[in-house]
């Protein structure tokens, strides 16, 4: 049999339908992704000057650390007739080594919107992903077999569904031969700056036999409140770093790639990516162009003062095959190169993994993924860049590798 184990909300799970009255149900599902984490090398704090650190043995969920968060969620769906149907969908993020909430401790943080299906599309309002997501995401190791661990460094450009954009309307095109297009915008709220803190992004996609495409575009006006400030853990944007933090003498740093661009007045990311299949095997390809711009002129802190625009291209090459119905391995290698920031930023990033999962029945699986990460030059804290695998505790020095071995159910 075969499938593609996605990420987020793309992921298949056993859902039970519930009829409510005529033409109309609930469906309940759900996934549990819980495993043990190894870390060669995560920081611990400074001595002397010097960032420090060890290895590290962790059980995490798969939220953080594998291929799903676990979570657990209602669909609503309600026939008005027409080919025009009500739907809804409340999804709740949790993490299940400790059962404490996830998505900084919202309530259906993973996502929450109403909508109507129409004959023309889709249309919803809530919290929801952007078009990247949409469009570009399904080309990315994280959707077919990698996870978090596998993702761009520091899910640089939200491939792996690590935000989402509050109180925004969302519009998805039926197919057409193919072809589909769609788009999100979320109105900042603040009286008299109508882009004040807004977020919008549009996307393509493309699909016929084996070649499938899909191109994205997502602004956020205000990142570091807008974007990456959403969660109810994040603080208030013009007081605290919602990108990373420098951390101190006795707690690690986060997200040392481009946590030090919290100034930023917009973040804007160009995404492509596409995949072609043959026999049991697809070859997928993914690029992006992510900057950080108007460093001098955003909300957020600006420890290092920096000015101009933080920029990063990123490229993205897999390898996935179906051994076996019940068996999916892969590799991948991504290469991410950062300039910018008063011409005194430049840092590059190279990581390859691998990773492989089996089938128990339908509804549960166990996997492995393996990703070794190398970086040099200068990271956006102005230091010597260290390797910082997605959903890891960053590395002391410029390498690192992780592995996981995770047991996951979906209900």
């Amino acid at each position: 049999m075969k499938r593609s184990l996605l990420a987020g909300a793309t992921l298949s799970s056993i859902a039970v339908a519930v009829p409510c009255a005529a033409q109309s149900s609930v469906t309940l599902y759900g996934v549990i992704d819980v495993g043990i984490n190894y870390t060669s090398n995560a920081q611990t704090g400074r001595a002397n000057g010097a960032l420090k650190g060890a290895s590290q043995f962790s059980m995490q969920d798969g939220g953080s650390g594998g291929i799903s968060g676990s979570r657990w969620g209602m669909r609503v769906k309600e026939d008005l007739g027409g080919g025009y149907g009500a739907i809804a969908t409340l999804e709740n993020g949790f993490n299940i080594q400790s059962g404490t909430l996830g998505q900084g401790g919202a309530e259906f943080g993973r996502q929450a919107f109403v909508g109507l299906t129409t004959p023309y599309g889709t249309a919803t309002a809530g919290r929801q992903y952007d078009s990247v997501v949409d469009f570009v995401q399904p080309y990315s190791t994280v959707a077919m077999w990698g996870g978090y661990p596998a993702s761009q460094p520091g899910d640089i450009d939200n491939q792996g569904n690590t935000r989402r954009v509050n109180n925004s309307v969302k519009f998805r095109s039926k197919d057409y031969g193919g072809f589909s297009f769609g788009g999100l915008y979320s109105p900042g709220g603040v009286a008299g700056s109508t882009g004040r803190n807004q977020v919008y992004s549009l996307g393509v996609g493309f699909s016929r036999g084996p070649l499938s495409i899909g191109a994205a575009y997502l602004n956020a006006r205000d990142p570091n409140y807008s974007f990456f400030g959403t969660n109810p853990s994040s603080g208030t944007a013009a007081t605290s770093n919602n990108m990373g933090s420098f951390g101190s003498a006795t707690a690690a740093q986060s997200n040392p790639i481009f946590g030090g661009y919290s100034s930023a007045q917009t973040y804007q990311v160009i995404a492509t990516g596409a995949s072609y299949k043959f026999g049991a095997s697809s070859v997928a390809l993914n690029y992006n162009n992510v900057q950080f711009k108007h460093l001098e002129a955003g909300d957020g802190p600006n420890t290092l003062r920096y000015g101009g625009t933080g920029k990063f291209d990123t490229v993205e090459a897999s390898y996935t095959l179906q051994a076996t119905p019940s068996l999916l391995g892969g590799a991948v290698y991504e290469y991410v190169r950062s300039s910018g920031a008063n011409d005194r930023v430049a840092a590059h990033y190279n990581q390859v993994g691998v990773g492989a999962d089996y089938l128990l029945s339908k509804r549960t699986d166990l996997y492995a993924i393996g990703v070794y990460q190398r970086a040099s030059g200068t990271d956006s804290y102005g230091q010597s860049a260290v390797a910082a695998i997605n959903g890891q505790t960053p590395s002391a020095s410029n390498h690192q590798f992780a592995l996981r071995l995770s047991l996951r159910h979906r209900f």
